[in-house]
């Protein structure tokens, strides 16, 4: 069963969703990844809990990283630069050709980067870590700002 809450965060509105296995998805309000059906709104389920103590950890600067049951669903493909994502330490970022490699698909690059634009859960599979080779910022489904934020609160960007 699909449960969900939304949580402010100081980014904006951020919406969870899991199930019984794990999480589905973390979006903010803008983003176009959200699915249609999000299920029950639920203030009291365990894993939507853990998300959100974490989440409040990683945006005070007490958590570099999450330990979270993950449900993500998408291609095979797909789950696997997700879960390269994962990878990413906290405070760095890599390049899309970069994050092809790491999947052993050094000419992936476009697809890597329509993979990563289709992440589901943002912040917890670090997708704001993939930049351009040349240094530069690239798209993300939340928002250029919110990614540049996200970027400046590890330290990545000044």
């Amino acid at each position: 069963m699909k449960r969900y809450a939304c949580i402010e965060s100081p980014l904006g509105v951020i919406t969870i969703q899991v199930n019984d296995e794990g999480v589905l998805g973390v979006w903010f309000e803008s983003q176009t990844t959200q699915p249609e059906q999000l299920g029950s709104q639920s203030d009291d389920c365990p894993i939507i809990n853990k998300v959100k103590q974490q989440l409040d950890e990683y945006f005070s600067r007490q958590r570099t990283s999450f330990d979270l049951p993950l449900a993500a669903q998408g291609t095979k493909f797909q789950t696997q630069v997700w879960h390269a994502l994962t990878t990413i330490p906290y405070g760095t970022s890599i390049s899309y050709q970069e994050l092809a490699e790491r999947i052993g698909n050094p000419k992936a690059v476009r697809a890597v980067g329509l993979a990563n634009g289709k992440n589901p859960i943002s912040i917890i599979v670090p997708c704001h870590r993939v930049i351009g080779k040349n240094g530069k910022l690239t798209g993300y489904a939340g928002g250029m700002d919110r990614k540049m934020k996200l970027l400046k609160l590890e330290g990545v960007m000044e």
